[in-house]
C-alpha cells in the first residue's frame, strides 16, 4: 500500500475510462449524433455542463436504466489508472458528473468511495435527475492535500481548488479551462500513473 501524503480525486468519463460514457450509450441506443454533438460542446465549454447533462439525459430517459448499466459494463478502462486506483483505495475517489443510477456498479468494482449526480428511478426509467454534481463542492468533504486529475470542461474548478491540478490528455485533448488551471498536463496513461506513484 502506497502511502501518498495527498488524496486523488479521478474524472470518470476520458479518465478512468477511455470513451466518453454518455457517446457509447448513444452509440448503442441510436442516439450518436445528438448527444456526440452535446458532448463535444460540452466538453469545449460551449454549454454549460448542467444544462449540457440535463438535455443528455432527457434525450437517454426511454432507455431502461438496467439496458444503460450493461452497456456501461462494456466500456473500456484505462487498465493502469484502474491499477493505481486500487492500489491506493484508501486515497483514491471518483468524482463523476455522470449519474449513480448508471455508473454505481462499475464505480463499486473499481472498488473506491465515489460522487456523483443522482436520479430518481421508477420500473427501471429516469424519472427526475435529483441532483447535478458539482466537482468543486466534493472538494469540501475531504480532509487534507488533494490532486485533482480530470480533462473536461465541469473538471475545471476541481483542478483549479486543489494543490496539484492535473489535465488528463489520453483520450481527448483536455478542455482549455482544465489546461488554464493546471498546475501539470500529463497526455499518457502509463506517464500519468508513474507520476502519480512519486507523489
Amino acid at each position: 500500500m502506497h502511502n501518498s501524503k495527498y488524496n486523488f480525486l479521478f474524472d470518470l468519463d476520458g479518465t478512468i475510462t477511455k470513451e466518453e460514457i454518455l457517446p457509447v450509450i448513444a452509440r448503442e441506443v441510436g442516439l450518436s449524433k445528438e448527444i456526440s454533438e452535446l458532448t463535444e460542446k460540452t466538453i469545449k465549454g460551449l454549454i454549460p455542463f448542467q444544462q449540457s447533462f440535463l438535455y443528455r439525459v432527457e434525450l437517454l430517459k426511454h432507455v431502461p436504466v438496467s439496458q444503460v448499466r450493461d452497456i456501461v459494463s462494456r466500456v473500456a478502462l484505462n487498465q493502469h489508472v484502474v491499477d493505481f486506483i486500487r492500489d491506493n483505495d484508501d486515497k483514491c475517489s471518483i468524482v463523476t458528473g455522470n449519474l449513480d443510477v448508471w455508473v454505481s456498479e462499475l464505480c463499486k468494482n473499481i472498488g473506491v468511495k465515489y460522487y456523483s449526480s443522482k436520479a430518481f428511478v421508477q420500473n427501471d426509467y429516469i424519472c427526475t435527475v435529483t441532483k447535478v454534481l458539482k466537482k468543486a463542492d466534493v472538494m469540501n468533504c475531504i480532509n487534507g492535500r488533494v490532486v485533482a486529475i480530470g480533462e473536461g470542461n465541469n473538471d475545471a474548478d476541481m483542478i483549479k481548488n486543489a494543490e496539484i491540478g492535473i489535465a488528463f490528455g489520453g483520450v481527448h485533448m483536455p478542455a482549455d479551462s482544465v489546461l488554464e488551471y493546471a498546475t501539470h498536463a500529463i497526455f499518457k496513461e502509463e506517464s500519468l500513473c508513474q507520476f502519480l506513484r512519486q507523489l
